[in-house]
């Protein structure tokens, strides 16, 4: 009914209709008051789940900022300035997800607070007393039509007392429980009214309360780093524009004049076969037999470098040494299933390899490469110019000749025979590999961060650690052969003189300086990292080997470039299948405690085999060895000669010593016998001879007699 806002307590005893009927709009009024509020709390239930969820999020991104600073990226070197940059993020947001926590806690009791009490006690307190009203309601209405059907003719004083028991208590109940009933709606009216102010209320305060500690955190200076950061931005987003035009432009340029590469047999006639290049690289495929007759074809990325082709899969960090293509042999082969093949052979014919070309102008150009690099035209000062004249021999080789093994034995050099060389049994031979050694891993023997020296020091100097420097030894020229006149070199006098043609590769120190091993590992790492950073040109000298040094002598000057004491040279050792490989391991003592040794290994390319400059290392070693015995000996010999003729000395000294003692015994006795004089002066005149007797000796004595 309207105009009414509470229901009338004083008419629940008579519980008429008009009173039912108003208790059904209070009842339609509080369901709908029950169904907006339970969307009302649902909706500040997501804002305080969100605004939890806004807290720990802010305090995660803060997080993650201060750990910035401790991240490893692999292109990300290290930027203090962004890192400090967002430090100071991280403490601005660190300090607003404290204003966040802040405000779920408000939230939580200001507005969730109210709004759960109304929800879960006032509510379902009414949904309570209205299933007990109904209970009673229904109660009453049974005990009334029991009492209504009593029979007036014969009636039952026990069953009417019950009844009039049971009407009585149905009624009183029904009374009490509508009045609790009324009064609870009646307070609902209000109670809806704070139920849903107070939260609001609650909400408003929190969100002022955080916007206040808001602007008390955001200062002027805040603001003004904001600035900055922004300008830095805008700065940042320009240039990476620019640099998007740019790749964009290249792309496209690239994609005009690459459109014919795309084809993968190209036009000969458009894009000609270079027939000068002593550098090559790209995928090829490679035979591999798996059975008798079978055979399967791998896709790898095959270059050049030096006089050693190289081979590296997809994903490797380095390449690996497929063959040493020095005096080799490369001619191209049919077969059956494959289009531009070439095999080639290595120069003792012990190792072959067959590969396949994508296309024609590779096929030709691969073939042309190792023939220039076989005939070692890559180390001429001009290789293109020397490349030219060699191309006819190419072109033979691009036509498939069946005849292929009595080719490979008409361009295989002769080998001059040489007597087997003893190897010496000190540190740096070759012999039998130890089987302890060879548990160790690869970082206990090279560790792999050691930077790479691929170059020699320029200027030239002599200077070496653990060495003293003559004076006005600097830049000396050389000269191997003797024939220089002036002041002899130090080697003159050596019993070896040998001079090989090097290049040198490079250098790092060493961990380990026991076993050959450290050579290999030092080999590997060196031949990667030339490859990683396409580093191809070498060094090219002269190594002299003598019984005092090695020397690596400037071909063109005679300057000395590097002098390595031969007593410092603790190991040397040569690759283990390309024998142009070798190194040696330098020991000296470096850094400012003069205890601290280092080991620096060096790795050269020769054009002779490496195990002549080894064999040649180890005979100076061992020429040095005796010479060495023999300066002991002599020393020695020398030492005892001296003893001897320090005893000779005393035992003169000794002799001479006992004479003037007997002497002086024989003096005394005789002046001790009477002495038959007139006078005292005579007596004294006569003392005194015998005085000067006895220091002139017997001669002397003698003579005074004589005289006398």
């Amino acid at each position: 009914m309207p105009g009414i806002d509470k229901l009338p307590i004083e008419e629940t005893l008579e519980d008429s209709p008009q009173t039912r009927s108003l208790l059904g709009v209070f009842e339609e009024d509080a369901a709908a008051i029950s169904s907006y509020i339970h969307q009302l709390y649902q909706a500040m239930r997501r804002i305080y789940d969100a605004q939890n969820e806004l807290s720990a999020a802010t305090h995660l991104t803060s997080k993650l900022l201060k750990e910035y600073e401790k991240q490893r990226f692999p292109l990300g070197g290290d930027d203090e300035v962004m890192s400090s940059t967002l430090q100071q993020f991280a403490k601005v947001i660190d300090e607003l997800s404290s204003c966040h926590a802040v405000l779920s806690t408000q939230l939580a009791d200001a507005m969730m607070f109210p709004i759960t009490q109304f929800k879960e006690r006032d509510l379902k307190e009414i949904l309570t007393l209205k299933e007990v009203f109904q209970i009673a309601s229904n109660d009453h209405d049974t005990a009334i039509n029991r009492y209504s059907r009593l029979s007036k003719r014969r009636e039952n004083e026990k069953v009417k007392y019950e009844v009039t028991e049971d009407v009585y208590t149905s009624k009183k109940k029904q009374h009490q429980t509508m009045m609790h009933y009324f009064c609870a709606l009646n307070t609902l009216q209000y109670k809806k009214k704070i139920a849903m102010l107070e939260p609001l209320l609650g909400y408003m305060q929190a969100q002022i309360s955080f916007f206040k500690m808001g602007s008390e955190n955001l200062t002027e200076q805040l603001e003004e780093f904001l600035t900055n950061i922004g300008t830095s931005v805008q700065n940042v987003r320009r240039e990476m524009d620019s640099e998007v035009e740019t790749m964009q432009q290249t792309i496209e340029d690239l994609e005009v004049a690459s459109d014919p590469l795309y084809l993968p047999d190209p036009d000969t006639t458009k894009f000609p076969v270079h027939r000068n290049l002593t550098r090559k690289a790209g995928y090829l495929n490679a035979r591999n037999k798996t059975g008798l007759v079978s055979s399967s074809w791998d896709r790898q990325f095959y270059f050049t470098q030096g006089g050693n082709l190289m081979s590296q899969a997809r994903g490797d960090v380095a390449g690996g040494l497929v063959m040493d293509i020095d005096n080799c042999s490369v001619m191209a082969v049919d077969c059956e299933d494959r289009r531009y093949c070439f095999q080639i052979t290595s120069f003792d014919g012990k190792k072959s390899s067959i590969l396949q070309a994508e296309s024609k102008k590779d096929y030709e150009e691969w073939i042309c490469t190792i023939n220039n690099i076989s005939k070692q035209i890559y180390l001429s000062e001009n290789p293109e110019e020397i490349a030219a004249r060699v191309n006819q021999s190419a072109l033979e080789a691009v036509t498939p000749s069946p005849s292929f093994q009595q080719r490979h034995e008409s361009m295989r050099p002769t080998i001059q025979s040489r007597p087997p060389t003893a190897r010496t049994n000190s540190s740096g031979s070759l012999g039998s590999e130890s089987a302890a050694l060879s548990a160790l891993s690869l970082d206990s023997l090279v560790a792999p961060d050691t930077p790479i020296q691929f170059d020699i020091i320029s200027p030239v100097s002599e200077d070496q650690p653990g060495q003293a420097k003559a004076s006005g030894q600097s830049g000396r020229r050389t000269n191997p052969f003797g024939d220089s006149g002036g002041k002899k070199s130090e080697t003159e006098d050596s019993i070896l003189h040998q001079l090989f043609i090097v290049r040198f590769l490079g250098s790092m120190e060493v961990k380990s300086d026991e076993s050959p091993d450290v050579v290999y590992e030092t080999m590997r790492q060196i031949l990667a990292a030339r490859a990683i950073h396409n580093i191809f040109r070498m060094t090219e000298s002269h190594l002299l080997v003598s019984c005092d040094c090695l020397k690596l002598i400037d071909p063109q000057t005679q300057v000395t470039r590097l002098r390595f004491p031969l007593p410092s040279i603790v190991l040397y050792a040569t690759h283990q299948e390309n024998k142009r490989l070798f190194g040696f391991v330098l020991r000296s003592s470096g850094g400012r405690a003069e205890s601290h040794t280092t080991s620096v290994c060096y790795i050269f390319e020769s054009n002779n085999e490496g195990e002549k400059i080894c064999d040649s290392v180890g005979l100076a070693k061992q020429i040095a060895f005796h010479a060495e015995l023999d300066r002991r000996a002599s020393e020695k010999q020398k030492e005892i000669d001296k003893v001897k003729e320090k005893q000779q000395k005393e035992l003169s000294k000794q002799k001479q010593i006992e004479k003037d003692l007997e002497e002086q015994s024989r003096l005394i006795a005789a002046s001790s016998r009477p002495i038959q004089s007139s006078g005292e002066g005579q007596f004294v005149v006569l003392s005194s001879s015998q005085s000067e007797d006895s220091d002139l000796g017997e001669d002397g004595k003698k003579k005074r007699e004589s005289e006398a």
